[in-house]
């Protein structure tokens, strides 16, 4: 399953997001987390010091080595400059699955161990100064979605990813990549906010979207929340000392989370599971092919001096069926 978590900045989002990672891995799920922020702290709070999370390997670097890989043998792209983050897969592309091995998650992802298992994370990488004037944090994120379009994922394995803040996901197709959506929103007017952007933008893709109510301190705080998001209301979370624990850096063994939290993030993972049940592999591609046309047309065609429409494969539809092992 392909699971995002989207919200404003100072949400919550990966504070939530890494307790979902945790609470999977401790269910013995399959796990690949991936920080997709443009502020990069999904390590720090999966644990690692700021050593260990400087040091992740940015998928924005190894973008020749993933578009190489991808491509395969794929007739319909001749080379890996000739990708964009839209490139759609087709026959002989290869396709990357959550718990094998491969030159992608090679380069890209490291082991993380925690309390109950452990998990593969990948990071974007940060905006960096060297970005300033010449690049844009999308063409980095655009390696996020070029792998989640040729991923082939099943029940039991889930692939995490923490968005960047707001509603930036919305300048490409990646919103429409996932499974369930998980809007974190504060009781407050602005925490809302990106919710209604989300809510009014995903309803023509068909994008289920859940919210997660955080830092609710009282009914009062309840009922704004009812009230401004209905039925998209699927949990609320308050304090955790848990987690001030965790973020002083004096962590304590996951299995002694509060028992209120870790019954609501069951509920995050009950809900996933009921939204992977709906997933309509053809209407899948078909999103992807959609967007992957748009960007040729208004930039991908300029930028790679060819016709990006030819590489759709009008017989190909990505589905589990295609999930076997291939030869790297």
């Amino acid at each position: 399953m392909k699971i995002a978590f989207v919200g404003k900045g100072g949400s919550g989002k990966t504070t939530l997001s890494s307790l979902f990672i945790r609470h999977l891995t401790a269910n013995e799920a399959t796990v690949v987390a991936v920080d997709a922020d443009i502020n990069q702290h999904l390590g720090a709070a999966l644990g690692l010091d700021e050593t260990e999370a400087a040091a992740l390997p940015a998928m924005g670097a190894h973008l020749p080595l993933i578009k190489d890989y991808l491509r395969g043998s794929n007739p319909r792209i001749p080379s890996a400059e000739a990708m964009i983050k839209t490139t759609p897969p087709g026959e002989g592309s290869r396709l990357l699955r959550v718990g094998e091995n491969n030159p992608v998650y090679e380069a890209c992802a490291r082991t993380v161990r925690l309390d109950d298992g452990e998990i593969r994370l990948m990071a974007t990488g940060p905006f960096t100064d060297s970005d300033l004037g010449v690049s844009c944090y999308h063409s980095k994120v655009g390696a996020v979605e070029l792998c989640l379009n040729h991923l082939v994922d099943g029940p039991d394995e889930y692939v995490v990813v923490d968005m960047t803040a707001g509603s930036d996901s919305f300048a490409s197709g990646m919103f429409t990549r996932f499974d369930m959506t998980f809007l974190v929103a504060e009781p407050t007017r602005k925490g809302v906010s990106v919710y209604r952007q989300y809510k009014e933008y995903a309803r023509d893709f068909g994008v289920s979207l859940k919210v997660i109510g955080n830092k609710v301190q009282g009914q009062d705080d309840l009922d704004f929340l009812r009230e401004e998001v209905g039925d998209d209301l699927l949990i609320t979370v308050g304090h955790s000392d848990w987690v001030r624990a965790t973020e002083k850096g004096r962590p304590i063994r996951f299995e002694l989370l509060e028992a209120d939290n870790r019954c609501a993030l069951q509920t995050l993972q009950d809900a996933a599971e009921d939204s992977y049940e709906q997933r309509d592999w053809e209407r899948y591609t078909r999103q992807m092919v959609h967007f992957h046309l748009r960007n040729a047309e208004s930039w991908g065609n300029a930028k790679t001096g060819v016709d990006l429409a030819a590489q759709v494969d009008p017989a190909f539809v990505l589905s589990e069926a295609l999930a076997v092992p291939q030869p790297s």
